[in-house]
């Protein structure tokens, strides 16, 4: 059997600064065509002082200021709900919320505990409230600096992947606020970049089988053995869920991008039966991990709610719930458990538009994409604010528009990709990208919020690096001097163009004093006023 790598001349899994060298057409060697045995970008040493770089910066801006806004020195917006609930789980002495007051506690406890974790370090106030959603950002720009280098074979493009992810108002924002979604989206973009590493680890064996002769030993091909990166996952799946309930889209999805992972690995290795080798070694553990690894870490996160004797709900049965029934042979703990879980999802079920809810910023999925309705997190006006002079001090949630604008040809870009090269990179970012926003479009009615969509932008910011990294590939592979010019002046200009895009947004994004005229030159659409 012949040792060979490739044969697609077309392929995007080379590191940019090696396409140049390029000589040889792999797919003249003799034997079966098989991918190229590249794993990830092999620059290291740059990788690593470029991740670093850019960790600081991130963490620059999102540390930078963080005390304010405030409300008179109270939470600002929704930090009202989980700061204070934060607090209690942090000052009640059992981890729980069990507080009376609150009566219907309406999201799981993992991202109020990320929140006490900071208010345990810096006590109740602005940087106790906002520490760790920083911290949270500052990974997340770490995390999507990994997923595209690793994607993309580059660390150019993963730098700006970084870059952009810096510049973001969505991720900005969320940086700065004692609220959960930001907690969730580091959990899921940790997840994406533990599959997209479980992918290329999974390749790696599969070459070695090839090499080895090995790969025609079972017509379903090889074993892959315990994988770490994908149990990494479905921890971070489940803390995700245990963060708020959305989680469960990115469970589904995820587990089918993975499993879709396998299937190609074996059709690009030429194992006999790929699909039937997926379904006798590849979906049962994927499950284990993506699926009941989740549900488990779910459950797991209410521990200290079953072990407490005032939790809310705990003990139900045989007062709000009989002890009899079809469902006697289950728990009364669990029982109790699922009482209060369907109490939480009957509270969400009637918050919707017909029966009366209605806010002056929600929003729809559809306006989403392109951040058409942003969200007002705080605002003052008045002479106090500038030492005399009228002035506003505003924070809005808003995503930068020089990406936001570009989501739909950013998608169609993806899907045409997807079409005509079998580009498995957009296929990534676009299934985890669909499962921020596809489920929303099934319940309308309800009361939404641009912040739903804070999810988004980690993968809306890798479909637009990657697409970066096309044009600078068409550049390099046209073997012109002229054209590889163009090209990066292409994407310079554009990189160039967010950044003053988020510096122009600057004061909006962190609630800095501003002339009313100058707040008039920042709300740019109708919709955003």
């Amino acid at each position: 059997m012949g040792r060979v790598t490739s044969a697609a001349p077309a392929t995007a899994d080379r590191e940019l600064d090696e396409l140049p060298r390029q000589t040889e057409d792999l797919g003249t060697r003799p034997g079966p065509v098989i991918p190229e045995p590249v794993f990830g970008a092999t620059d290291r040493g740059r990788g690593t002082l470029v991740g670093i770089i850019i960790t600081l910066v991130a963490a620059l801006t999102r540390f930078w200021g963080l005390t304010q806004p405030t409300d008179g020195g109270t939470p600002v917006f929704d930090e009202k709900h989980y700061v204070p609930q934060a607090w209690q789980v942090l000052t009640g002495g059992q981890w729980i919320e069990d507080n009376p007051a609150y009566g219907l506690v309406v999201h799981p406890p993992v991202g109020k505990w990320v929140l006490a974790a900071g208010e345990a370090m810096f006590g109740y106030g602005p940087m106790g409230w906002r520490f760790m959603s920083a911290v949270c950002g500052v990974v997340i720009v770490l995390a999507i600096y990994l997923s595209v280098r690793r994607l993309s074979r580059s660390t150019l493009v993963g730098a700006i992947a970084g870059i952009l992810a810096i510049c973001d108002g969505v991720l900005f924002v969320q940086s700065r606020m004692g609220m959960l979604d930001i907690v969730q989206t580091a959990f899921v973009v940790l997840a994406f970049a533990a599959l997209i590493a479980d992918r290329d680890q999974m390749r790696a064996r599969m070459h070695r089988v090839f090499l080895d002769g090995r790969i025609d030993d079972s017509p379903f091909g090889p074993r892959f053995g315990f994988r770490w990166y994908r149990f990494a996952a479905g921890v971070m799946l489940g803390l995700a869920c245990g963060t708020k309930w959305s989680g469960l889209y990115y469970v589904i999805f995820f587990t089918v991008l993975c499993l879709g992972f396998d299937v190609a690995a074996r059709r690009a290795y030429h194992v006999k039966r790929p699909w039937a080798g997926v379904l006798r070694r590849d979906v049962l553990p994927a499950g284990l991990s993506l699926a009941v690894m989740p549900v488990a870490i779910y459950l797991a996160s209410f521990a200290t709610w079953f072990a407490s004797e005032s939790s809310v709900y705990r003990y139900v049965v045989g007062t709000e719930i009989g002890s009899g029934g079809t469902f006697s042979w289950v728990p009364a703990a669990l029982r109790s458990l699922w009482y209060y879980e369907a109490g939480i999802l009957d509270f969400h079920a009637g918050l919707t538009n017909s029966a009366g809810n209605h806010h002056p910023w929600e929003s729809k999925p559809w306006t989403w994409p392109m951040s058409l309705r942003p969200m007002l997190y705080a605002v003052e006006y008045g002479p106090d604010q500038c030492g005399g002079a009228d002035c506003v001090r505003g924070q809005m949630l808003i995503g930068t528009p020089a990406m936001w604008w570009l989501a739909g040809p950013m998608i169609l870009w993806a899907l045409w990709r997807i079409a005509s090269r079998r580009d498995w990179r957009y296929v990534a970012v676009l299934v985890a990208y669909s499962a921020g926003i596809l489920p929303w479009f099934a319940e309308l009615d309800r009361q939404m919020y641009f912040f739903y969509a804070t999810v988004l932008a980690p993968f809306l910011v890798m479909g637009l690096a990657l697409a970066c990294g096309d044009i600078l590939r068409a550049g390099y592979r046209a073997r012109r001097p002229d054209r590889r010019t163009v090209s990066v002046l292409i994407v310079a200009f554009y990189v160039t163009l967010v950044i003053a895009n988020f510096v122009w947004l600057w004061p909006i994004l962190t609630g800095s004093p501003i002339s009313d005229l100058e707040w008039g030159r920042q709300m740019w659409l109708p919709s955003w006023t």
